[in-house]
């Protein structure tokens, strides 16, 4: 790529992209990689980046930069198809913020009561041709225009103020500071999340995809199973192979691998790691 090639696409708004990238509701990872492909061309066709909001140039803590992004992208796309619950906190976070949201679903996919006052735009989940041609100009519109009205309409909102007449510091009648009304509403969507990650642990799928981040699955596999093997020695030399399944112990392996500075290196975001971790847990403990 050329200087003035690479100064030109330095000098684009990048446009967030929250979606799941792992297998749920029937879908694999190729059809993820798919609908990837299909966001990617709309939202640079609009003038944007389009990079998935775990996304960074520099190696750091992937959870500071989904909320860093979240934050200061200036447009935020995100397919709620399936309801992964990573994509619906992040989703949760971005309209905290009150800032410019496009949300996007397969038709297969229910509309969240919380979130059902906001537009969404479907597209198929079999993402047949003529459909999907439709789709992608609909999408390119309302990023721009979505983005115009947030530049010059100075009462814009997303999501808060479908909830009554809302300032920086009120809600209705009562008065909040926004980072208490922020911390509030991340509460709660903790638990939501908690809530949809018991239930889909129990129909998870472990489907095993090609690639993980930037390695190969056979690589990624090895570097979580020592990772894993690495926390128990150092930091849970105490814990039997019996007690591997244990969910309180899984937690706490989970909490170590996301913690290792490594981990950041080869994969994309916290669902990747996640499904790979149970993964390779299940087999250690077999």
């Amino acid at each position: 790529m050329s200087k003035e090639i690479e100064n030109e696409e330095s000098e684009k708004l990048c446009c967030g992209l929250v979606m799941p990238i792992s297998s749920i509701d029937g879908c694999n990872e190729q059809h993820w990689l798919d609908v990837k492909d299909i966001l990617t061309e709309s939202i640079e066709s609009a003038g944007f980046q389009s990079k998935l909001v775990s996304y960074a140039d520099d190696v750091g803590i992937i959870q500071k930069r989904i909320i860093q992004n979240l934050y200061e992208n200036p447009m935020v796309v995100c397919d709620v198809s399936g309801k992964n619950p990573n994509v619906m906190f992040e989703l949760g976070m971005r309209l905290a913020f009150d800032k410019p949201t496009i949300i996007i679903k397969d038709e297969k996919t229910s509309y969240s009561f919380d979130t059902s006052p906001i537009e969404h735009l479907e597209y198929p989940r079999d993402l047949r041709f003529t459909k999907i041609v439709e789709f992608k100009e609909a999408l390119k519109e309302k990023i721009e225009a979505t983005y115009k009205r947030s530049v010059e309409d100075s009462s814009y909102t997303t999501f808060l103020k479908h909830f009554g007449t809302f300032t920086v510091a009120k809600l209705d009648s009562k008065e909040v500071s926004k980072e208490d009304f922020i911390i509030e509403e991340l509460r709660d969507l903790k638990k939501l999340v908690h809530r949809q990650e018991m239930i889909s642990r129990e129909h998870r799928m472990l489907i095993e995809p090609a690639r993980y981040g930037r390695v190969s699955s056979s690589k990624a596999k090895e570097i979580m199973r020592r990772e894993i093997l690495q926390a128990l020695e150092n930091d849970m030399p105490n814990i039997k192979p019996s007690e591997i399944n244990n969910e309180e112990v899984r937690h706490m392996l989970f909490e170590r691998v996301m913690n290792s500075k490594r981990i950041g290196r080869y994969f994309e975001g916290p669902e990747e790691i996640h499904v790979l971790f149970n993964q390779v847990l299940d087999d250690l403990a077999a």
